[in-house]
């Protein structure tokens, strides 16, 4: 079982699409500190959504909102050793969170939001038995965000725009794990904490104040989250994995204080937590080549969507493959999402929208 032992380790890595819950793109891999060895990692993925609506207008009749989702790329790097025979570290970067919208036509023209995110951990594992580890470490996250609303959509007050200078904050993560070698069974529970961004806002109505740029201070949190993962050898070269990811998105609400004062409301938010779901099956073909599928479920909570985020609940299937040559191996994958139907405040419904992701990575022992 030593080999199909790694399957589980990049099958969660690769084509990852995005929304897995929130603005979710990329979960932190902790699976990088049960390597063996030094390992240096690389991971690249390129996402194409396409999410659009219809609003029924009583005399107009159907008017398209147009394709509102963008495509996007993510990196990944990591960097894993051992100090001794129990203590174990990792350097991992990534793009955990982000978001980009933009509608060209439609009630919703000009309607725009985008969210960028870089993420530095620094990892701990420690091994208290043969089979039991602990592992732990500090989080840090840079975030920058804008929004532009168009004047259709509020009034008198004219074109809203904001702009958030980047703001960097830290958080932690802890879990444990109980792995039996022998069968290539490893199950962990990790814990991430919330972040809280305090972001310098710059805010603008077109026809307030003069157009005057208002500058204040806006916290928004990003959900502190619970992971459950899991693998386990069920016959000769073959591995079951699976994960169940926990994340309090109902904690994310964007409310800068000047269109708070003048609308009353959030720009934009989640209702509801996230619980997501991956069962998957990996098999080895020969030494070099081993093959991994999985399934991926998010249920629809039903509410009211967001102009920014309209979809609710997702379901997912992947395939990929990992080729493995004296100290390289190379995984490649690719997802499809169906992204749930919903249903925004104007009744603008959102149907049968999909994501494809592709997703490469490359990691290196010395």
């Amino acid at each position: 079982m030593k080999y199909t032992s790694s399957l589980a380790l990049v099958a969660g890595l690769v084509a990852g699409t995005a929304n897995a819950g929130g603005i979710d793109r990329s979960v932190l891999g902790i699976s990088t500190l049960f390597d063996k060895g030094r390992v240096l990692t690389f991971g690249a993925s390129a996402v194409s959504p396409d999410v659009s609506g219809v609003f029924t207008h009583p005399l107009a009749g159907p008017i398209p909102t147009g394709d509102m989702a963008k495509g996007y790329p993510t990196f990944s790097f990591s960097f894993k050793d051992d100090i001794n025979d129990k203590l174990s570290y990792a350097i991992i970067l990534n793009q955990p969170y982000g978001a980009d919208a933009f509608y060209s036509q439609g009630i919703y023209t000009g309607l725009e939001a985008h969210w960028s995110s870089k993420q530095l951990a620094g990892l701990l594992k420690y091994k208290l038995t043969d089979r039991v580890s602990a592992y732990g470490g500090l989080l840090y996250v840079r975030s920058s965000a804008e929004i532009s609303i168009p004047t259709q959509m509020l009034g008198g007050a004219g074109q809203y725009v904001a702009n958030a200078d980047s703001d960097g904050q830290f958080g932690y993560i802890v879990g444990a794990a109980y792995e039996i070698p022998d069968i290539a069974l490893r199950a962990s529970l990790t814990y991430q904490s919330e972040i809280t961004h305090d972001f310098t806002a710059h805010e603008s109505f077109a026809n307030l104040n003069g157009g005057a740029t208002l500058t204040s201070q806006t916290e928004i949190t990003l959900p502190q989250s619970i992971a459950l993962d899991f693998q386990s050898g069920i016959a000769k070269d073959t591995l079951l994995f699976g994960s169940v990811r926990w994340s309090e998105w109902s904690a994310w609400h964007v409310r800068p204080s000047y269109y708070d004062g003048v609308v009353g409301d959030e720009v934009t938010g989640f209702a509801n937590d996230v619980i997501s779901y991956q069962l998957g099956v990996g098999r080895r073909i020969n030494d070099n080549l081993s093959v991994f599928a999985r399934v991926g479920y998010e249920a629809g909570d039903g509410e009211v969507a967001s102009r920014l985020s309209p979809t609710d609940g997702r379901k997912s299937f992947g395939l990929g493959a990992i080729w493995t040559k004296d100290s390289m191996k190379v995984t490649g994958g690719v997802e499809y999402v169906q992204l749930g139907d919903a249903v925004d405040a104007s009744g603008t419904r959102f149907e049968g929208n999909k994501a494809v992701g592709f997703g490469l990575q490359v990691a290196y022992s010395f």
